[in-house]
């Protein structure tokens, strides 16, 4: 049961953010750190990535780990209302899959950045520049 009424709910859900979340400002920083520069959401492209590295044929999605069905701790399927957000994440992860195949036809290379991967920006930064070289 939620413990919030359905308009709060609404209204709380509508605060969250599309873009310049605290997860992609950090990956930005990241990149920058390392010297890259990029654009932020080509809405030309599928899936209007989060970042895009034109110059390295490259596109970067910061995924949240709840929306978009991450295997991790950080992703607790809620108890209430099971019949509308297992179809809606798994319908994000098909969409993901999707877009990710149509940049890959495109000949862009897709980088996928997990919330979680964020705990450790070490780690994260070898595998951006690794993938990026």
């Amino acid at each position: 049961m939620d413990r919030l009424t359905p308009e709060r709910r609404s209204w709380l859900m509508s605060r969250i953010g599309r873009a310049n979340t605290k997860p992609e400002v950090a990956v930005r920083s990241i990149l920058h750190g390392l010297g890259y520069r990029f654009r932020l959401l080509r809405r030309d492209l599928p899936g209007t990535p989060d970042i895009v590295l034109p110059g390295r044929t490259a596109v970067v999605f910061v995924h949240g780990c709840f929306w978009h069905g991450h295997s991790c701790k950080k992703t607790k399927m809620p108890k209430s209302r099971t019949d509308y957000w297992g179809p809606k994440i798994e319908a994000n992860k098909r969409r993901d899959r999707r877009k990710r195949r149509q940049l890959i036809g495109l000949g862009w290379r897709v980088i996928v950045v997990w919330e979680c991967e964020l705990k450790y920006p070490d780690k994260l930064a070898n595998k951006l520049s690794r993938v990026l070289a």
